[in-house]
């Protein structure tokens, strides 16, 4: 049993890395992502490990300084805070109106207020921004009396999102004839002379609305449950993942991270914004596929048991991640053990373990924020 608990743990990891930017990384701007590994570490029941990993997560890449802020946004005015949506320079105003925001009022109205305004620039910074604001409200919600360095965490995550705001071309809707499964598998992938080499999948996502199928897509998926619909995802693209070895093999990731981190923050939610986010995320999962993969490759199969033939009990998982080090790997281990526990898939745990075996561990080359100079 640990000796440290996972408020704790939590509240420790932020304060010790209270002084980290939102972005790190020589010449490119990876996503600061010490506040999540941290907290997704303590959920693992790796409670005792959390310090130690942010030491070792601290020294592995050199962190941007913190922005400052410079002019002040109005929350009452759209003409105030619309425009510096997207807009990066504009993160310390960003965060300074989200802690002000969250001195006035519960963290949950402000959640409520902001979603739908955020929501559509789902994409931001490869989904981190909605990631991030999810570790955020879990934190929050689990703590009896949520401390300032936790209230200051939800308006970094807030305000990383804003300040990467990042809309694709067209409108989701759910109101077509296809299951999630029967909408990945219609989605035509595209070949690429080379395969995808260095900036293909940058150029993929700056040309998405010329893509064979991406247009119709957006309108493929049935009305569904939210909370359903959200399963349906994270074993999908668990799916995705296990069949696609020979993508980098972390952007693909953030296919079940995403899905995982609205489950999280779907209870704060009225049911009236259910349908609009599980339809956003279904546009980044089309991206996604046609930004990253050339083919279905495996997907639908079981090769991968060729790669995983033996795959270590569940409960030893958890503890595996936190010694490979590795931020997604930790983040994705997480999210996988706990969609498994919703749904139980055999394809969770797998793709975990492909994880921990396809990323170099932390102290190995690890802790590239999941992407190379050539991926968004």
């Amino acid at each position: 049993m640990s000796s440290v608990s996972y408020s704790d743990a939590v509240n420790d990891a932020l304060e010790r890395m209270d002084d980290l930017g939102y972005e790190r990384g020589q010449g490119v701007d990876l996503a600061n992502h010490g506040p999540m590994g941290a907290e997704a570490l303590a959920l693992l029941g790796q409670e005792d490990e959390v310090a130690r990993w942010v030491r070792r997560y601290r020294s592995a890449m050199e962190h941007h300084e913190p922005p400052a802020a410079r002019f002040a946004l109005d929350p009452a005015d759209e003409s105030s805070w619309r425009p510096a949506l997207g807009a990066f320079d504009r993160a310390g105003d960003w965060e300074r109106l989200f802690v002000r925001e969250l001195v006035e009022a519960h963290w949950r109205e402000v959640l409520v207020r902001w979603w739908p305004r955020l929501i559509p620039g789902l994409f931001a910074g490869l989904t981190h921004g909605l990631i991030r604001t999810a570790h955020a409200v879990r934190g929050l919600y689990a703590a009896d009396k949520p401390t300032q360095l936790q209230l200051n965490e939800l308006a970094r995550g807030l305000a990383y999102w804003a300040a990467r705001y990042t809309e694709l071309p067209g409108r989701p809707r759910l109101r077509g004839p296809y299951g999630l499964s029967a909408a990945v598998a219609a989605l035509p992938r595209v070949a690429q002379d080379g395969g995808l080499g260095p900036g293909t999948a940058r150029r993929r996502l700056d040309t998405l609305a010329e893509l064979p199928g991406y247009n119709e897509s957006l309108e493929w998926l049935a009305p569904e449950q939210a909370h359903r619909l959200l399963s349906e995802m994270t074993a999908q693209f668990a799916d995705v993942y296990l069949g696609h070895p020979e993508v980098y093999p972390v952007p693909l990731i953030h296919g079940v991270t995403a899905p995982a981190a609205v489950r999280i923050v779907l209870p704060h939610l009225p049911h009236a914004l259910h349908e609009a986010t599980v339809a956003q995320l279904w546009q980044v999962h089309a991206a996604f596929l046609l930004a990253f993969t050339t083919d279905r490759r495996d997907e639908g199969t079981t090769v991968w048991r060729s790669e995983i033939p033996d795959l270590p009990p569940m409960v030893e998982l958890g503890a595996r991640a936190a010694d490979h080090g590795d931020e997604h790997v930790i983040k994705f281990t997480e999210a996988c053990l706990r969609e498994y526990a919703v749904r139980p898939d055999p394809r969770y745990p797998a793709a975990a373990f492909a994880a921990q075996r396809r990323i170099p561990r932390l102290d190995a080359g690890g802790g590239a924020g999941g992407l190379r100079p050539d991926t968004p």
